[in-house]
């Protein structure tokens, strides 16, 4: 062999090794319409900014189409059918417990504030726990405050939920509903429309931006904006353990840097931004009234068991949830008052 084959061959074997080492392509899962503002504004950016950090060494991609229904995606990561995935904690109930501590009623107003709480209490209490053991985990957060719209009815009434049938999905919203009187009617996002339609629901609890992006304000009149939010919905963004094992220590840290406390804030930032768009296109449509002094002592009174029941489910995970709990409030303080 001459002296240029040597080199030619040589030269060919390090651009195919620097060709194997350049990349690696992560498979990302999604369930929502890609126009969801949780994919447009939070899962899209988190993929640029994963290929930015790793200076293009890993990059990530959205798959075109679903896997299997939202409860099947946490699986997903856990199975390596995806590699990155994300979707609500409440879909698997009972999975986990400690998720209870984010949705509890009167949390906050803004989703940034409780998103970025909720992260701190997991990084310092929750993370420990055994419940993700068997992922990598980018991110928790919540959406924005739930609130109360109904076809009909008096806004300022104590009992204004008492024997309606109220669409309400995972977590503790049902357990909301039901201490409030109304009768809870099982079925996806997706499905809002179609049971508000057809009179299987006469009403439902959501954030400002579901009731707008969901096309259901044609369905509503009254809306009643609660404090702090009748409830919230925790959300997680998951990576295969092995996969992100199997990156370079400083590809870890790299998107270490991009996610976390950073992308839980991205997260909250994006559900106030929609929620506050989709209470303006409400304008004219539904008329959104405050809960009154007298609502709010007499839901805060018949929620508070509820309240102390979840803090309860925290600490079966291993974990003090009054401690968390108290822990998150102070975090929302802190976020609220900069």
């Amino acid at each position: 062999m001459t002296f240029r084959m040597i080199a030619t061959a040589a030269a060919a074997a390090a651009l195919f090794a620097g060709a194997v080492q350049a990349e690696t392509v992560l498979k990302v899962a999604n369930w929502l319409p890609p126009s969801h503002p949780l994919v447009s504004e939070v899962i899209v950016p988190m993929t640029e900014q994963i290929g930015e950090a790793t200076g293009g060494e890993v990059t990530a991609e959205i798959l075109p189409a679903p896997l299997g229904p939202p409860p099947a995606h946490y699986d997903f990561a856990v199975n390596g059918v995806a590699d990155i995935t994300f979707g609500v904690l409440g879909y698997t109930p009972g999975r986990f417990k400690t998720s209870n501590i984010a949705e509890i009623p009167f949390l906050g107003d803004s989703a940034e504030d409780v998103s970025v709480a909720y992260w701190r209490v997991w990084e310092a209490m929750f993370k420990d726990s055994g419940e993700f053991d068997d992922v990598k985990v980018l991110a928790v957060f919540t959406h924005g405050p739930g609130e109360i719209f109904l076809k009909d009815g008096d806004p300022a009434s104590v009992d204004m939920l008492k024997g309606t049938k109220l669409r309400v999905g995972g977590g503790i919203v049902h357990e909301v509903a039901t201490t409030l009187g109304a009768v809870p009617v099982e079925g996806p996002s997706s499905k809002a429309y179609e049971l508000l339609s057809q009179g299987v629901a006469d009403g439902i609890l959501f954030p400002y931006e579901s009731v707008s992006f969901f096309k259901l304000i044609p369905q509503l009149t009254v809306g009643v904006s609660v404090p702090g939010g009748l409830y919230n919905t925790a959300f997680y963004i998951v990576m295969n353990k092995a996969k992100f094992e199997s990156l370079t220590p400083e590809q870890q840290a790299e998107i270490d840097s991009v996610t976390g406390e950073a992308l839980a804030r991205m997260a909250g930032q994006m559900w106030d931004k929609a929620d506050a768009a989709g209470l303006e296109a409400m304008q004219g449509a539904i008329d959104v009234t405050p809960a009154t002094d007298e609502q709010m002592t007499a839901w805060s009174e018949m929620l508070a068991p509820v309240i102390e029941a979840k803090i309860a489910e925290v600490s079966e995970a291993g974990v003090d949830g009054q401690a968390a709990y108290d822990m998150l409030l102070k975090e929302i303080e802190a976020e609220a008052a900069q």
